[in-house]
């Protein structure tokens, strides 16, 4: 039996979203965020060392890292549309999109909400104002650009691709699903990107999207629609 540790508003959501495409049988060992400080609880140290989420756990196997599970779970379980392909473009398009979600497009979204709290914590006054033109300096000379290429990036492959690896959901798709979810939401400028704003669009309303979204509980980046 699988077990998803999974924590609540995090990457895990895909995860379940994938085991539900498969079609297989899992459990859901559910695990909340500190209210103060939005950490992951200790208990998932006892999981794994680093305490974060997605965890999953086979048998006497301990998985961590999106990507690693996703191709885990294809490579395994994977059907249809959802497992390692067999053409060597497509296993490279695919390795790359796995890479790239966590590798390339969240690090400046994490960045730029680390300098959107900095901007908005409680300090002495003397200093916000310092605090304020080195996060904004920041995020015009380098998080900002880097967010700004890597949407025009995505942006543009889909508007000649119907999903990641082209003309059918995959992994991929999977994988790729939390940082435009999470990203788009931080941004004020989203509707420049129609396209992945219609990727969004779509995986929110498949059935197995939804039926994980149900099974996971709290999800900000869901539509609300």
């Amino acid at each position: 039996m699988i077990t998803v540790h999974h924590l609540n508003n995090s990457r895990s959501q895909r995860i379940l979203w994938l085991l539900e495409e498969l079609e297989i049988p899992y459990e859901i060992k559910k695990y909340e965020r500190d209210p103060v400080t939005f950490l992951a609880p200790k208990e998932l140290k006892e999981v794994h060392p680093l305490g974060k989420s997605p965890v999953i756990t086979v048998d006497d196997k301990v998985i961590a890292e999106s990507g690693a599970i996703i191709e885990f779970l294809l490579k395994e379980y994977g059907k249809g549309s959802f497992k390692i392909p067999t053409d060597e473009k497509a296993i490279l398009n695919l390795s790359y999109w796995l890479h790239f979600a966590e590798g390339s497009l969240m690090p400046p979204f994490v960045m730029k909400l680390v300098f959107d709290k900095i901007k908005n914590s409680p300090m002495p006054f003397f200093i916000k104002p310092i605090a304020k033109m080195i996060a904004d300096k920041v995020m015009s000379s380098f998080v900002g650009p880097n967010i700004k290429g890597n949407l025009d990036f995505i942006e543009s492959h889909l508007q000649k691709n119907e999903w990641f690896l082209g003309s059918e959901i995959s992994g991929a798709d999977i994988q790729m699903s939390f940082p435009l979810e999470a990203g788009m939401s931080r941004i004020e400028n989203k509707n420049d990107y129609p396209y992945i704003l219609k990727f969004i669009e779509k995986i929110q309303k498949r059935r197995a999207y939804m039926t994980a979204l149900d099974k996971g509980g709290d999800y900000d980046y869901a539509s609300k629609n």
